[in-house]
């Protein structure tokens, strides 16, 4: 598994609302600046599904970030199952002005760990400081 994490200064109703929410999902969504989330939905809930697609902003190449809801505590976790069976969780712990959140997932197998977890990284980083502006 890999993990990642972010320490957010926000309320975990905004960091919440601004992770599920799919308006916000796709100004947050990339880990690329030549990247970006073209379209979002989101059904959280226990079997619910999500589905992400990411496009090159040169429109030249796209594909679908897709799965599962495997289990739901509100403010708390989320874990998933990917189109691809790979699991992943994201966990938010509340200190009251701000919020931790960690994410681990299980790496695919075609690209190296360490760049999964900069790709990641590069992600959550992006939700922090756009969070964070709004």
């Amino acid at each position: 598994m890999i993990s990642v994490e972010v320490i957010i200064n926000a309320s975990i109703e905004k960091v919440w609302d601004f992770w599920i929410t799919p308006k916000h999902i796709q100004n947050w969504n990339s880990a690329f600046d030549n990247w970006y989330t073209s379209y979002a939905e989101n059904d959280l809930q226990e079997k619910g599904k999500f589905r992400y697609e990411m496009r090159s902003k040169d429109k030249d190449e796209s594909f679908d970030f897709e799965g599962i809801y495997t289990k739901v505590e509100k403010f708390q976790l989320i874990e998933y199952k990917l189109s691809d069976n790979r699991i992943g969780s994201v966990h938010f712990e509340d200190f009251g002005n701000n919020v931790k959140l960690v994410e681990y997932f299980e790496p695919n197998k075609t690209d190296s760990e360490s760049m999964q977890k900069q790709w990641c990284q590069d992600v959550i980083d992006n939700f922090k400081k756009y969070t964070e502006r709004f």
